[in-house]
């Protein structure tokens, strides 16, 4: 179920300044740092100190070339004192990192003090095939409210001040209340959702189709052919997110199939440029080092094939695309595969 922001206490206009941290000064993190840092008091923290340092001289992120920082927002490379400086009721701590470095930075924050805890990845885990949330449970346990924030959006368009609705998906009433009070203003819009495992599939599984969106667009199948994998690949989506315990209607909004389309169509998707690449005929290894940036959707496609089949789910483009990525497999055979399959095994 999502909650609107009409449906909300929505203070984010009169409510004092937070105090934001964003553990992680990627392109994302960066972004959302920027976007909060004219409302609230918002540090930046980033691991590498002369990467940090030399972002706080140019006051630009390489990650984010052309769109200069705020002058409110504060740069750093001092852990403690960037969880610090979110700590008690008034702070936010927001972790801006891939999911594989989720469990590592939750390893960190084990032993503080942490009050709010917000996480941007958008993934599997690797290995154990959690969801970012079954990560923070192992790591930290019940007793921090947490929640992930997740939609449509491009961290270029955040930067420049472009508009981009977020939904906040969250077990935690207050939790889910207070980041909307925090975020939702400007250009941001936030609405809040209960269902954090849906969320959290429609996250992670769209980065899986937008590469097979990019091989085919690459391919020049046509834009009936992606129309069809957009609609197909939403449906891959819910069946495992249902399955998992996921709420349907929650498949239709901005976490399901706004993200979806997005990250399936806009030239900004890293995802999408990974299956451009594949179609032409590019090696994995060569097409990642050429993004400079990490790809969510290729660890994502073995993860979600290995539990789609220990769960008896059908998912045969996330199958297809692993082929390519993981097994040899060529892009125009994959989409023979998918093509010859017996339409009359699936719903329309």
């Amino acid at each position: 179920m999502q909650v609107s922001p009409e449906n909300t206490p929505d203070t984010s206009t009169t409510a004092a300044p937070r105090r934001i941290t964003v553990l992680g000064a990627g392109a994302w993190g960066t972004a959302v740092a920027m976007a909060l840092a004219g409302r609230h008091d918002v540090l930046l923290w980033g691991r590498n100190g002369d990467a940090m340092a030399a972002m706080a001289a140019s006051g630009e992120n390489s990650y984010l070339p052309g769109f200069p920082l705020p002058p409110q927002l504060r740069i750093s490379a001092d852990f403690d004192a960037a969880v610090a400086h979110a700590g008690g009721e008034q702070g936010l701590l927001i972790a801006a990192c891939p999911v594989a470095g989720l469990r590592p930075l939750l390893l960190q924050l084990k032993d503080k003090a942490i009050g709010k805890l917000v996480w941007l990845c958008k993934g599997f885990e690797g290995g154990t095939g959690l969801l970012p949330h079954q990560i923070v449970q192992k790591v930290l346990g019940d007793n921090i409210p947490g929640g992930a924030l997740s939609g449509p959006s491009f961290a270029q368009e955040v930067a420049r001040g472009l508009p981009c609705a977020l939904t906040i998906a969250s077990h935690s009433v207050a939790l889910r209340g207070a980041v909307v009070s925090a975020l939702h203003g400007g250009t941001i819009r936030v609405y809040a959702s209960e269902d954090l495992v849906g969320v959290e599939v429609g996250g992670a599984v769209k980065n899986v189709l937008a590469i097979a969106t990019g091989v085919a667009d690459g391919l020049g199948l046509g834009l009936n052919a992606r129309a069809a994998l957009i609609t197909r690949g939403l449906a891959e989506i819910t069946r495992l997110g249902t399955a998992l315990g996921g709420q349907t209607e929650t498949f239709m909004g901005l976490t399901g199939m706004g993200d979806l389309i997005l990250t399936c169509t806009g030239d900004l998707s890293r995802n999408r440029r990974v299956g451009l690449g594949l179609a032409q005929g590019k090696a994995l290894a060569t097409i990642v080092a050429e993004l400079g940036h990490v790809a969510e959707g290729v660890p994502c496609a073995n993860a979600v094939r290995e539990l789609a089949r220990r769960m008896g789910v059908d998912m045969p483009i996330t199958n297809a695309v692993a082929g390519v990525l993981f097994d040899g497999d060529l892009p125009h055979l994959m989409v023979q595969q998918l093509l010859s399959r017996d339409p009359r095994a699936e719903a329309a």
